[in-house]
């Protein structure tokens, strides 16, 4: 997985199976995003620069579309993992002061999207985004979605920026 880094925005990568940390990292990224439970997967940013973001999330047991999606077999549905994607992909920007906190982004189009292997209960992912280009209006992303170092999705994305002020 050469895409991937361990390094942090500056530190070291976060331990996110302890509860308190994760609690706190997510709480830092409701300050990015107006996602909320149960519909935020971003739980934290490990590096955030002009060309990449990479962020993790740990799709737990008790997310809400495992209970239809399959109850016998539950895997995380795919248009959740290209949400991620875009999710992983708002947050890096905003916090990089290159999008403003009061900063909507609408998704308008997803291209080139694979699914390689299902994302289980209990699994990590690591999402590795790239800024394909950055307009005040619009986003151009793209992005892989690795459970170790493993590619389970990878996709294109553009998103129309709005302003929470707008409306």
């Amino acid at each position: 997985m050469s895409d991937m880094t361990t390094a942090g925005d500056r530190g070291l990568k976060k331990d996110l199976s302890n509860p308190q940390i994760r609690a706190a990292e997510r709480a830092e990224m409701e300050k990015l995003l107006p996602h909320r439970d149960p519909f935020l997967f971003i739980d934290t940013i490990d590096q955030n620069d002009e060309d990449k973001i990479v962020a993790r999330h740990i799709f737990t047991e008790n997310e809400f579309f495992f209970r239809g999606h399959f109850p016998e077999y539950p895997v995380v549905p795919g248009v959740i993992l290209v949400e991620t994607m875009a999710q992983a992909g708002g947050a890096g920007l905003v916090r990089r002061n290159i999008m403003g906190g009061s900063s909507l982004f609408f998704l308008a189009s997803v291209d080139k999207v694979k699914f390689r292997r299902q994302v289980r209960p209990g699994e990590e992912v690591t999402l590795v985004i790239e800024n394909l280009r950055v307009s005040p209006r619009m986003i151009k992303q793209s992005g892989k979605v690795y459970v170790g170092e493993e590619l389970a999705t990878e996709a294109e994305w553009m998103c129309l920026v709005g302003s929470k002020d707008d409306l």
